[in-house]
This record gives C-alpha cells, sequence and structure tokens, in this order.
C-alpha cells in the first residue's frame, strides 16, 4: 500500500526529521517507487510539490528534504500505484478548491468497482480511484453546505456519513486539509502521536537518525504526526480502530469518532469475506 505522512501543529514547524525517515520508504526501507508529493500550507496558500518518480531519485524530493518547511498543515505521500498510470497527474496529494480554500487529500488504499455520479464540479485530471474519491468526498461536502463555509465540526459530521459509503468498496485510508485543520481516516492501518512539552528524544527506524526534541522547540509547540507506519521506535504511537477518523487541530485531537463501515462488520462475522485488495498486499 501507498504510504501517508501528516502534520498538524499549534505552530509553524518543519518537517525534515520525519519526512527524511519517510522518504527512506521509498525504496530503502519498502519500495513505494511510483512518485511521491507533499503539499504544505502557509496560511490560507498550500505549496505542492509532485513528482512520478522515487522520493529518494527525484531532485524535488530532494529539495523538499533540505528546505526550511514551516507549517502548520502538511500531507505527504509515497506512492505504490494500484490504480492509474505511474506519471506526474496521478502523484498525491491532489489540490481542489472549495468555500474559497485550498484543500488536499492524499489516499492509502485500492477501491473496487467505485463509479460514483458527479456533479462536475470536482473532475478527475488523472486515472486513479483516490482523485476520484476526492472529487467525490468534495462533491458531497458542496451539495450538503452550498457556499457557505459550514464549521469544522459540521464538516466532520458529514464526513462520518460519506467515509463509510466510499469504504464499502475497499481500503479507504487518507488525510484531508484545508490549511485549518487536518481529517483523518483509516479502515485499515494508520498510527498517531502528539509531541509536546516536556519533549523528549526520538529515533527514526528507517535511518540511523535521531533528535532531542527538547532541544528545538518552544513550550508554545505542540505537533501531531500522523503515518502508515510508526516512524520512530522509541515513542508510543497510537493505532487507529477501524472506521475511525480524527480531526487533529493546533497540534491534538479536537474531534473523534469511528463510523460503522457494513462490510468490515461483515467481514467480521466471516472472514471468508475478506477482500485483499492489491494496496493490502504491499
Amino acid at each position: 500500500m501507498c504510504q501517508l505522512l501528516g502534520m498538524n501543529c499549534a505552530t509553524p514547524t518543519d518537517i525534515d526529521f520525519s519526512f527524511r525517515g519517510f522518504s527512506q520508504r521509498a525504496g530503502v526501507t519498502s519500495d513505494h517507487s511510483d512518485g511521491f508529493g507533499i503539499a504544505f500550507f502557509e496560511e490560507k496558500a498550500c505549496r505542492l510539490f509532485v513528482d512520478n518518480h522515487s522520493a529518494l531519485e527525484s531532485p524535488i524530493a530532494n529539495l523538499i528534504r533540505n528546505y526550511p518547511i514551516k507549517s502548520r498543515n502538511v500531507i505527504a505521500h509515497i506512492r505504490k500505484a494500484t490504480q492509474g498510470k505511474i506519471n506526474l497527474e496521478n502523484s498525491h496529494p491532489f489540490v481542489r478548491e472549495l468555500w474559497g480554500r485550498q484543500w488536499i487529500f492524499a489516499h492509502n488504499g485500492d477501491l473496487l468497482n467505485f463509479n460514483p455520479e458527479l456533479t462536475g464540479r470536482f473532475q478527475s485530471v488523472g486515472d486513479t480511484d483516490s482523485e476520484l474519491a476526492f472529487c467525490y468526498v468534495l462533491d458531497q461536502l458542496a451539495l450538503k453546505f452550498g457556499n457557505e463555509h459550514p464549521s469544522l465540526e459540521d464538516i466532520f459530521e458529514y464526513l462520518q456519513q460519506i467515509c463509510p459509503k466510499v469504504a464499502e468498496h475497499g481500503t479507504f485510508n487518507f488525510f484531508l486539509s484545508n490549511g485549518q485543520a487536518l481529517f483523518s481516516y483509516a479502515t485499515t492501518k494508520l498510527h498517531w502521536l502528539i509531541r509536546e512539552y516536556p519533549f523528549q528524544h526520538a529515533k527514526l527506524i528507517d535511518l540511523d537518525v535521531d533528535i532531542d526534541f527538547s532541544t528545538v522547540t518552544t513550550l508554545e509547540d505542540r505537533v501531531a504526526v500522523i503515518t502508515t507506519e510508526p516512524l520512530t521506535d522509541n515513542e508510543m504511537w497510537q493505532a487507529y480502530q477501524p472506521g475511525e477518523m480524527i480531526l487533529f487541530k493546533d497540534g491534538k485531537i479536537e474531534l473523534q469518532a469511528i463510523t460503522l463501515v457494513e462490510r468490515l462488520e461483515r467481514e467480521k462475522h466471516d472472514p471468508s469475506l475478506v477482500r485483499k485488495t492489491r494496496a493490502d498486499l504491499y
């Protein structure tokens, strides 16, 4: 499956430490070499960098590893292709505008027979199930709330209705952000942790690099890190439950809920119904 990395912070924070370890999964500690991307907000504006080359080989990825990113919301993705060609338009994250804000989205999974009807306001540029799911989610939000920007709480509540419908088609782990907060959802595998005062030492799993966060942080700093697989081996990562949705804001959990995915319930009662998609085999 693809690998996701998200960060939500109380103050603008750099992602250099996490991204260095994360990018090793594009060919060193794993084989997710079908493209990569990273998007991060500076106020309302989003900077997006994508490439259809490995995060280890791409000069753009090298730029990111050495770019002094300071952001409160970041989404990164390294791709193991399941649907869609290995090209630039299929590289995550994807970006669209809604309610006068840019929204970014990245997905880990494989959706089977997913052919939703769209109004046409949001359309795919590439040919992945992931971008189609993003367009569908935004389409449903626009239909529900019209032209008025709803609260984060209202969006969170309605996403609890939308996401299980998509998850009926297969693995649906994703990040979604408009720069105000970070929405996350998992049907199979995501992990999170929160770093805050008193900050501790952390050591990467994928690279022989460590850092003492207490030497580079302040009392005001607080960082939520969310990823497919834990990035460090000496911190307490929390696993998502199947169907769990979490909204992170200001580096902490703002809202948290478990959604009912009927497919998962059926599979729980009858393991013979479990469908292993291509994303689950990587």
